[in-house]
């Protein structure tokens, strides 16, 4: 019998088959999260945070990074085994990517042209990466850095200055090397979830013990420090926001 932390694509869309638990796997909650705390933390490099703006800004990476490249990822290939109707990812794929560029269009008349390099470049990433263009050059783990940990800084930041600061492109820097070890610990659980059928083998110790491996000897540890990662960059994101917000 499969152990229960082995259940399912993910370690948050577990239990038994059905529209939920695949919705849940398509919107990778705890990971989408984490990515627009990226968002967050990128407005707070403004002296005066325009909160106006930040709100339009999340709802925009929510709509092109959780919902259209997620839908897009699931669509090609079904990595997830969801049993969505093909047509209703391509649609939330096509309204949400076209959503966030309406967005991001009419932010760039209100605040700045400058802003219309962002959005093709995200739309770019949207698409290069989930789809796998141009022989999945894009896919890959420096990849996933730059388009979901040091882009959404960026962006948000020059939408609330104008400008990049040396400041938001360390903080890029540093959200690039967060994805980064979401990337490293997320591949091989993946990997395990998807595509391994059984696992053999055991450790053994100097004193003559042995210790089976198995599938939650390979998940856990991997999926407690990913939990772990994702409520603490929700909760420094919180946290900034706080300490702007409140007197």
């Amino acid at each position: 019998m499969m152990p229960k932390s082995a259940e399912g694509p993910a370690f948050y869309a577990t239990g038994r088959h059905g529209a939920w638990r695949d919705v849940r796997a398509v919107l990778h909650p705890p990971y989408t999260a984490w990515h627009l705390s990226y968002v967050v933390l990128g407005a707070m490099i403004a002296h005066v945070v325009n909160w106006a703006i930040l709100a339009w800004t999340l709802l925009a990476f929510f709509l092109a990074v959780g919902i259209a490249a997620h839908a897009l990822d699931e669509l090609r290939g079904r990595p997830l085994g969801t049993e969505l109707p093909g047509w209703l990812l391509a649609s939330s794929a096509a309204l949400g990517l076209g959503a966030a560029t309406v967005i991001g269009v009419i932010a760039a008349t209100r605040i700045g042209a400058g802003l219309i390099i962002f959005i093709v470049v995200g739309a770019f990433f949207v698409l290069a990466y989930d789809l796998e263009l141009f022989g999945g050059v894009v896919h890959t783990d420096l990849g996933f850095a730059l388009s979901w940990g040091a882009f959404p800084v960026l962006t948000s930041a020059y939408a609330q200055t104008l400008t990049l600061s040396w400041g938001a492109i360390v903080l890029a820097g540093s959200a690039a090397l967060s994805s980064a070890a979401q990337r490293n610990l997320s591949n091989p659980v993946r990997m395990i979830r998807r595509r391994v059928t059984a696992v053999e083998g055991e450790i053994r110790f100097a004193d003559g013990s042995t210790r089976p491996i198995d599938r939650d000897f390979l998940l856990v540890p991997s999926e407690r420090a990913l939990r772990a990662l994702s409520l603490a960059m929700i909760g420094v994101a919180v946290a900034f926001v706080l300490v702007r917000r409140l007197p």
